[in-house]
């Protein structure tokens, strides 16, 4: 089966721009089923840079520094991305929010990362248009913004903003309320993977030369006679590891550490220096799942929360094989770092009331939701005595240096992962003073990058039929390997999934691939269903898992996903609204008039005893557009 391959071929744009694509095949296999051997690896020499963390920031420090030629070594207290790196909207932004708030430079970059991660990982940026429906006033403005935007970041012009009216809106989006809203913009922005773009740049760093262990918390960091870190100690945490003769762990030696542990920067930096004050404010995002038949958007729709802060709900999927709509997202503080953070039934109301709002049909509830995930942002603590909400924290990177040299790096945004990486690594080398070539990571493609995606779908079909979009998707040019191993009593690609997950991505536990390697636990319709026994046989065989340890894997796939339904139970969908908000109650009473089975003279009554300046003034009131986006 062939795969296309570039070597810096060039390719021009609709607007005359030339750019480079897509280059080499980059293969970075990580298999990590021998753990002796892996910790052994790990103790074997002496490395120039330690990274602590393998989320996107982490995986992309380790990747730069790898291909600059340090000698890097990147450890994970849990599995690849099992943070707050596949816990986002998936959402590659051009940074329209930025712009709002005068800061060109980083509308520069945000644009600028867009097309890069288009050109190293084009499987892991789906270009979705984003509509944004509201009062033709309020689009007039929107769109004032959206021309600066486009010329800062040197948008191609078939990928600028369209307007839309009324009667174009709902053609577009045929699921909006008629009459809601008078006009919208409707824009190119990029969905991704995030676990997938975070598990590329980690096999792209072992590619690069980069030693990586997970399931491996560090427990010690350990500071030389000249009080500077040169080394950290880490365990084994599989389940059997902590077992009395058994126990796993290794010292690795290194020049520098980095602390790149997102909601646990602050607790890593405490290793170093224990009286340390935290740095960072964590706020908590929800999202939620529902058939794409309850809630069809075409593609991705931006809305406004109850609070005025921008709301979403976009397409998943391929229509008629697993598609589904997902909801997001919150932005509430959230007290401490929470490996599985905790859905409040408020946070998921929060986000059915914007769609009741936004969308014609019956309310979304409990009944409807597929799945959820929720997860947590590593946000840097405003000035103490700051009264700023969640929204309006800073989504810039800082990084700072502890006493023993540790360079500590938290914030910023998954779409300039990659250029914070780069000032990292340009920090390291300075110190170091390596003499390290200048940094590449913005020319060599990410592990599956080196693909056209619909050559290789219509490629793959013939073989894998509907399987092949979602394959080439998740997996770039990966994806014909998979297809390559679906064997004739497979019934399916899932054990061809699991069996590269486990031998190339370094897949140990059952929740690493159904999460973060193959996309099941959210992004299906039976996420705890025939597939997951499947995938828990697989890895069974290939890791060598006796039956009570297959049960317990199982049992906390689905103690995961029960988990994070649990506060649906505590729905109150039929909630009476407060009643000191008239328009709420006004807008109760209005879909009660329309409703026949309701006492048609209870109503009245009710209507009587309200104020009809209220009513009038309602009626007057334009809708309400979102704001920029994040």
């Amino acid at each position: 089966m062939s795969i296309r391959l570039w070597l810096m071929d060039d390719v021009t744009h609709a607007s005359g721009q030339s750019d480079r694509t897509a280059q080499q095949r980059v293969d970075g296999s990580l298999n990590l089923r021998d753990r002796p051997a892996a910790f052994a690896r790990l103790a074997a020499q002496e490395f120039d840079v330690v990274v602590i963390g393998a989320g996107i920031t982490g995986a992309g420090v380790a990747r730069d520094a790898a291909l600059r030629g340090l000698r890097v070594a990147l450890v994970e207290a849990r599995d690849v991305a099992s943070g707050t790196s596949s816990r986002s909207s998936k959402m590659i932004h051009g940074g329209l929010r930025y712009l709002a708030q005068g800061d060109v430079g980083l509308v520069r970059e945000a644009a600028t990362e867009r097309q890069v991660l288009r050109r190293i990982a084009p499987h892991l940026t789906r270009m979705s248009p984003f509509v944004m429906p509201g009062s033709r006033a309020t689009i007039a403005k929107v769109r004032a913004g959206l021309v600066a935007f486009e010329r800062l970041g040197k948008v191609p012009k078939p990928e600028r903003h369209r307007t839309l009216d009324g009667d174009e809106l709902l053609e577009v989006e045929p699921t909006l309320a008629p009459e809601r809203f008078g006009a919208a913009v409707r824009y190119p922005e990029f969905l991704t993977n995030d676990a997938r773009l975070t598990l590329a740049n980690v096999r792209s760093a072992v590619a690069a030369g980069a030693v990586v262990l997970t399931h491996a918390p560090v427990t010690r960091i350990l500071v030389g006679s000249n009080g500077r870190a040169n080394g950290v100690e880490v365990v084994g945490a599989l389940p059997g590891e902590a077992a009395p003769g058994a126990a796993l762990s290794a010292i690795a030696r290194t020049r520098m550490v980095v602390n790149a542990a997102g909601p646990w920067v602050d607790a890593v930096r405490a290793l170093e220096a224990p009286e340390a004050t935290g740095r960072l404010a964590l706020t908590k995002g929800i999202h939620v799942v529902v058939p794409h038949d309850r809630l069809p958007v075409a593609d991705t729709v931006i809305t406004l929360g109850a609070d005025k802060r921008p709301v979403f709900a976009v397409r998943s999927g391929v229509a008629g094989h697993d598609a589904v709509t997902y909801l997001g997202t919150t932005d509430t503080f959230y007290a401490e770092p929470d490996e599985w953070p905790v859905i409040e039934a408020s946070d998921v109301q929060y986000l059915f009331d914007a769609m009741a709002d936004t969308f014609d049909g019956p309310p979304l509830g409990p009944s409807d939701v597929v799945s959820m995930w929720a997860g947590v942002r590593p946000l840097i603590a405003p000035e103490e005595g700051s009264e700023a909400n969640p929204s309006e924290l800073s989504r810039k990177d800082e990084t700072w240096v502890g006493p023993a040299g540790v360079v500590a790096i938290a914030g910023g945004k998954l779409t300039a992962f990659r250029t914070m990486a780069e000032r990292v690594v340009d920090g390291l080398v300075a110190e170091l003073g390596t003499g390290a070539t200048r940094c590449r990571t913005a020319d060599v493609a990410l592990v599956g990058g080196d693909v056209d995606v619909e050559d290789l779908v219509s490629t793959l079909e013939v073989a894998i039929g509907a399987d092949a979009r979602r394959l080439v998707e998740l997996w770039g040019s990966d994806a014909s390997l998979i297809a390559a191993d679906v064997r004739p009593d497979d019934g399916g690609t899932v054990p061809a999934e699991v069996r590269h997950a486990v031998c190339h991505e370094g897949a140990l536990r059952l929740e690493d691939y159904w999460i973060r390697r193959g996309a099941r636990a959210w992004f299906t319709l039976d996420p705890i269903g025939t597939d997951l026994d499947i995938a828990g046989e697989v890895m069974a065989g290939l890791l060598g898992w006796s039956s009570g340890r297959l049960a317990d894997e199982l049992v906390c796939c689905r103690e995961i996903h029960h988990g994070s339904l649990a506060c649906l139970a505590d729905l109150d969908l039929a909630a009476v609204p407060d009643p000191d908000s008239t328009e709420e109650e006004l807008d109760d009473l209005r879909r009660e008039l329309d409703d026949p089975d309701l006492d048609s003279d209870r109503d009245l009554d009710d209507l009587d005893d309200l104020d009809r300046a209220d009513l009038n003034d309602l009626d007057s009131a334009e809708p309400v557009a979102a704001p920029l986006p994040h």
